[in-house]
């Protein structure tokens, strides 16, 4: 009766810490989804927002825009991770959602370039605290081979939100771009609540971890104790090499279609960020489906899933730049996203074979920092360059090199372990 009172026990454990698992997915999922609906706008609807704000008509101050965002968001990621690997997830989610909310409703109010341009600023620093918190706190829950399934279908968020930033251009062209930020400010500011209410922390006592809602209050080492520091190293370069062309597609691929097809706003935003995005919301669930199996055969299955998804993306970058028909380069971006979702699905996983739990926030901050980085170096050059004469699609064809460089690194790396845990290895 003892035995059978136990393994009923532990059977409800088991549940409750699955439906936890699952249900901190489904409670983030929105959260990624806006994170990025609400940054890519902006380059949907350029060419309504250039009507109204004359400075903007420059290619040069339009990357600046794209890319003051950028680099604020660059710079306090490792911050932000650092602050997640310590305080509370759930409240700085919570934080970072509410604030750019807000910030995205007050640019709808906006008339001149300086004030967008700062406040552009204000939603790089509390985007900043979400990703690095909300990717350690799924990987948290899912210790096992749900992982990279569990971050891919957090990531589908936010290539739906990329997705649906394409709709911006839309609503832009035929309403008002001030009416579409206004819509996901309130819309924003209204789900911190919702997760104020219903998102809890770490769950369950299974692995060393604290109680429901409870911070983790254990005598720790130091958080980077026990990182594998040149796989680290090695995977900070994979994360970063991909960025350049990655936020090429994402900031520059609208107006590369204007240049080079003649198509307006609507229809430029909509097959940029509908044709990369969609197609990178398969990535995500296949590469991390793929993952989750390889890993059970190998301790490199996640390796060899991202490497896989990389070299994708190198015959795809060369044909968004050089291939002549419309229908060509439609496919090519739809071979990049669902290359690039492969990959994206990976990175904490990977992150996670190589990282004690304590430094993985930290780590992905530190991520986010060289690939952020590197967006906020690519996206005004392009645009300078643009404004020199040098096309968009010479710009994006040569974007392919750092990712066939990251493809060779990602196969590389030689992870030791399925999951770096808790404890010091060697």
């Amino acid at each position: 009766m003892n035995f059978q009172s136990l393994e009923n026990s532990d059977a409800q454990i088991s549940n409750d810490w699955k439906f936890r698992a699952w249900m901190t997915v489904a409670l983030l999922w929105p959260v990624a989804l806006l994170n990025y609906l609400d940054r890519q706008m902006l380059a949907t609807m350029g060419l309504s927002i250039k009507l109204d704000i004359v400075e903007l008509q420059s290619a040069e101050n339009y990357g600046r825009l794209m890319a003051i965002f950028l680099w604020v968001y660059a710079f306090c990621s490792p911050i932000s991770g650092m602050i997640a690997d310590r305080l509370n997830r759930k409240w700085l989610i919570v934080f970072s959602l509410g604030v750019w909310s807000a910030v995205t409703l007050a640019m709808g109010r906006v008339h001149d370039f300086h004030t967008l341009y700062w406040l552009r600023g204000v939603m790089g620093i509390s985007e900043a605290f979400y990703i690095p918190a909300g990717l350690s706190l799924i990987a948290d829950f899912h210790r096992g081979p749900t992982r990279s399934l569990a971050v891919g279908i957090h990531m589908s968020g936010i290539y739906m939100g990329q997705a649906l930033g394409g709709v911006g251009g839309w609503v832009a062209q035929d309403i008002s771009w001030r009416a579409a930020f206004a819509g996901c400010g309130v819309i924003g500011v209204a789900y911190a609540i919702v997760l104020a209410i219903f998102l809890r922390e770490k769950v369950g006592q299974t692995a060393g971890l604290p109680a429901f809602g409870q911070a983790d209050q254990r005598s720790a080492p130091h958080p980077a104790a026990g990182v594998q520091w040149l796989g680290f190293v090695i995977l900070l370069l994979c994360f970063c090499l991909p960025s350049l062309p990655g936020w090429a597609v994402k900031n520059w691929m609208p107006t590369l279609l204007q240049d080079r097809f003649m198509l307006d706003q609507k229809y430029s935003g909509l097959w940029a960020t509908m044709t990369t995005a969609s197609a990178s919301f398969f990535g995500v669930l296949v590469g991390g489906r793929l993952s989750d199996i390889f890993s059970q055969r190998s301790v490199r299955g996640r390796t060899w899933a991202s490497g896989a998804g990389l070299l994708l993306t190198v015959p795809a970058l060369v044909g968004i730049g050089l291939a002549p028909a419309f229908s060509v380069v439609v496919i090519c971006a739809a071979l990049y996203g669902f290359g690039f979702g492969m990959f994206d699905a990976n990175n904490m996983p990977i992150l996670c074979q190589i990282a004690p739990p304590k430094f993985r926030a930290t780590g992905y901050g530190l991520m986010n920092f060289a690939g952020i980085t590197a967006g906020a170096l690519i996206t005004p050059y392009l645009g300078k360059l643009k404004d020199h004469g040098v096309p968009l699609a010479i710009g994006f064809a040569i974007c392919a090199i750092p990712s066939i460089i990251a493809a060779v690194l990602m196969f590389v790396l030689r992870p030791t372990d399925r999951d770096r845990g808790s404890t010091i290895t060697t």
